[in-house]
């Protein structure tokens, strides 16, 4: 799908019901109940057969026009909205995993999700089977009759590393697992996962989507192309819907653990979705650039950024995302004392976690987001001390430029 494509598919999408007051956007209902005129109509709903909304907990209008207008630009068979990138994922694996099976990921992950798989699932029988996902023999040995899934992170956070998906993908499919990708570091407005055999795509619209760090959010999106799941309660479900999965994800998981997107938080990721390719075009030409320009300062001792022609997953990521894959890099300094030195002279650059805000920023993973681990933990997730991550926002390429270049003085 190309940009005018998107943006038509996106702009045109219907609301469920006519406003009475012909609102342009689709208004935010913050109502928790819904009345029905009978009880035979009550009864319809509440047992599946009628889309009419009984409790905003399950489904809600303004929520479900925000799932819509993705569901139309990526051409998914389902997509289900919730509050959080980690609740997309946390979701995702409940529907999918069972006591005694297994999920094929890497250590190459963020660190809530990599402790979500090590500690929170395991605890209830799942096993988290890491292994190296940019080695297909080894991806294909750890697969046995008792794997859920395949889980990646298209562009790992923060090693920067890229894995074939089609050849994952392939591996998966043959063996009859479904190959799961967060896709947050790169929109679908840009990266079309379905082309590349995922499944199952989860996102952190907290980030692109949300427009500027409005909201907490998550997606998941379901293609709809797998049906061959071991999960015992979603081999129940074969032959009585397209997607299996989805049908429980929705009539049960996301039901049962409460984490639906809110009315407001839709409302405003959908009014950012309407300039999410206008913002993700910007950054990414910018970090592409910075990422240029940061190579040639004697400070820094290595950048990473996959759209750098000598980047060692520059085919893999071009073939995959194109010439702009996404508006986040890393670079190495000298030690982690030069690091904190000078992260704390940045002036414009601002000092906080989170990925593609309106303002670029900047945190040091190692002490952060895996500052829980232990060093043998984040040696074996390549998590070094002496990383910087750096997500750019809207400012200028020369403005970011300037600030980096004091900063290393």
């Amino acid at each position: 799908m190309n940009e005018k494509e998107y943006e038509a598919k996106l702009l045109s999408t219907p609301c469920p019901k006519p406003d009475p007051y012909g609102a342009l956007s689709m208004p935010v209902y913050r109502a928790l109940a819904y009345e029905f005129e009978t009880a035979e109509e009550m009864e319809a709903a509440f047992c599946g057969r009628t889309d009419e909304h009984t409790y905003s907990r399950i489904t809600n209008p303004t929520v479900q026009h925000f799932e819509q207008r993705v569901k139309r630009v990526t051409g998914a068979y389902g997509v289900t909205a919730l509050n959080s990138g980690m609740a997309a994922i946390s979701n995702t694996l409940i529907t999918l995993a069972w006591s005694g099976c297994n999920l094929i990921t890497s250590r190459h992950l963020f660190g809530n999700t990599y402790s979500f798989f090590a500690n929170t699932l395991n605890a209830f029988g799942m096993e988290a089977r890491f292994c190296d996902l940019t080695n297909a023999k080894e991806v294909a040995q750890a697969i046995d009759e008792h794997t859920c899934g395949v889980f990646l992170e298209i562009i790992t956070n923060p090693q920067m590393e890229v894995a074939d998906l089609a050849a994952l993908s392939e591996i998966a499919h043959e063996r009859g697992v479904p190959l799961i990708a967060d896709t947050t570091i790169i929109p679908f407005s840009v990266f079309h996962a379905i082309d590349f055999g995922v499944d199952i795509e989860v996102v952190a619209s907290t980030k692109y989507i949300s427009g500027g760090a409005t909201s907490l959010g998550g997606l998941i999106i379901d293609y709809g192309r797998f049906n061959q799941y071991r999960t015992p309660a979603l081999r129940a479900l074969e032959g009585t819907s397209q997607s299996p999965f989805h049908t429980r994800l929705r009539k049960e998981v996301h039901r049962n653990l409460g984490a639906y997107m809110t009315p407001d938080v839709a409302y405003q990721q959908s009014l950012g979705l309407e300039t999410l390719q206008l913002r993700f075009e910007r950054q990414a030409a910018v970090c592409k650039e910075l990422a240029g320009k940061l190579k040639a300062l004697p400070a820094i001792k290595t950048v990473s950024y996959t759209g750098l022609e000598d980047n060692p997953f520059y085919e893999i990521s071009k073939k995959q995302f194109g010439d702009y894959p996404g508006a986040m890099l890393t670079f190495d300094l000298e030690s982690r004392e030069e690091c904190y030195r000078f992260i704390n002279k940045l002036k414009l650059i601002r000092r906080a976690t989170n990925l593609f805000d309106n303002r670029s920023l900047i945190i040091h993973p190692a002490s952060t987001i895996f500052g829980s681990f232990t060093d043998a933990q984040r040696e074996a997730m390549n998590v070094k001390q002496t990383t910087i991550r750096l997500s750019v926002g809207l400012e200028s390429v020369d403005s970011l430029f300037d600030d980096i270049c004091q900063a290393l003085v």
